[in-house]
């Protein structure tokens, strides 16, 4: 008797220690590797489960992975202590416009049920749908209202760090969440690779593979067809904040689209860091007096409005021949750009756009527009 008690314990031992081993994903294999974002990994377990692990959910080199398990089955998730769902999500909570975005391109907008500053929203389902409720933003969460939207997860958004306050009561109250990435990615097309970890959460992975396929076929097709005639035109980005002026790094999202569309970015070789630095007033100046084109001008939506932020400026070459440009062509009336929004899963768009401003046309844009 004592002998069986003593198989039948051991038995239950190494049995828990197996499950254990695939709750944890701990011999998990690589089932989908992106190509071009760099932020985020899907494993699976073998058993039906997978994890969607993020490694670079905001800005800075620290190392901070967050994941979600994706489980079959309530029974394959027991015993499981990280961030998780069963099956797939169908009420989802949105932080940022970008992932609003990313379920439209899905064909499951439907499953948005929440949203951070609705006000901020192009989407029209979204934003005209008393249905979808507005949870608040950063620590000012409603959680009250969370609760009753009964969510299968929340897609958050960290600018250098986990916000902590809000984490612990997702964890209390037993909300699943998961910090996306996608915005910390310098690539047009690494960005819109994320719609792949969005299809996984809500179990059409696919489906997104498919989108993002024909995606990267209209990017590339967009750029092979640019001509360079000439000189590339330089160009100058932002206005200033708090009488600094920052300039992105030569590796970031717009200074690719620049490049990618026939253009030369003005700092280029200045910044080789990984994010912004700020320079004074008067290196500004200097370069936007050499630039041939203008980008990125704030709120600005006309060009005095651009003079009356930067009055200093207003006498530059680029301003004078009006060859300024903003990307708020598509705003909410609270300020709220699309280009933030669905741009992220049309980079081939944005590259149109770009490839116009480029070559000086005077085409209608869908995201840009010339100040005048």
């Amino acid at each position: 008797m004592q002998i069986l008690l003593f198989v039948a314990t051991l038995f239950i031992l190494v049995s828990c220690t197996s499950r254990g081993e695939k709750r944890d994903f701990a011999t998990a294999v690589t089932i989908y590797q992106p190509a071009y974002a760099s932020g985020f990994e899907i494993v699976a377990d073998g058993e039906q489960n997978t994890l969607l692990r993020v490694t670079r959910p905001w800005q800075g080199e620290a190392i901070a992975e967050q994941s979600l398990a994706i489980f079959a089955d309530k029974e394959s998730a027991e015993g499981y202590s990280g961030q998780r769902i069963i099956g797939h999500a169908r009420r989802v909570v949105c932080m940022s416009t970008s992932h609003i975005a990313m379920l439209d391109a899905l064909g499951l907008i439907e499953a948005v049920v929440g949203v951070s500053g609705k006000q901020y929203v192009m989407n029209e389902y979204v934003a005209r749908n008393v249905e979808v409720a507005d949870v608040g933003y950063d620590s000012n969460l409603d959680y009250e209202r969370l609760l009753l939207l009964r969510p299968d997860v929340v897609l958050l958004y960290g600018v250098s760090a986990e916000n902590t306050s809000v984490t612990t009561k997702l964890r209390e109250l037993r909300i699943p969440y998961l910090y996306l990435g996608d915005y910390v990615e310098q690539s047009p097309l690494g960005k819109a690779e994320w719609m792949v970890a969005v299809a996984e959460i809500m179990g059409c992975r696919e489906r997104g593979e498919e989108l993002f396929a024909d995606i990267v076929e209209r990017y590339e097709a967009v750029k092979s067809g640019i001509e360079y005639k000439g000189e590339r035109p330089k160009v100058m980005f932002n206005t200033p904040y708090q009488d600094v002026w920052y300039m992105p790094s030569d590796e970031s999202y717009m200074v690719r689209l620049v490049e990618d569309s026939g253009g030369e970015y003005i700092y280029k070789g200045h910044n080789t860091s990984s994010g912004s630095v700020g320079i004074s007033l008067e290196e500004a100046y200097m370069l936007a007096a050499e630039a041939d084109v203008w980008m990125n001008v704030g709120q600005c939506s006309t060009l005095d409005e651009l003079r009356s932020a930067a009055p200093h400026f207003a006498n530059v070459g680029v301003v004078v021949r009006g060859e300024v440009y903003n990307n708020n062509a598509r705003a909410t009336a609270a300020g709220g750009s699309d280009f933030w929004e669905s741009a992220i899963v049309r980079p081939d768009v944005v590259l149109e756009d770009m490839a116009t401003i480029m070559r000086g046309g005077e085409e209608e844009m869908y995201y840009h527009h010339k100040l005048r």
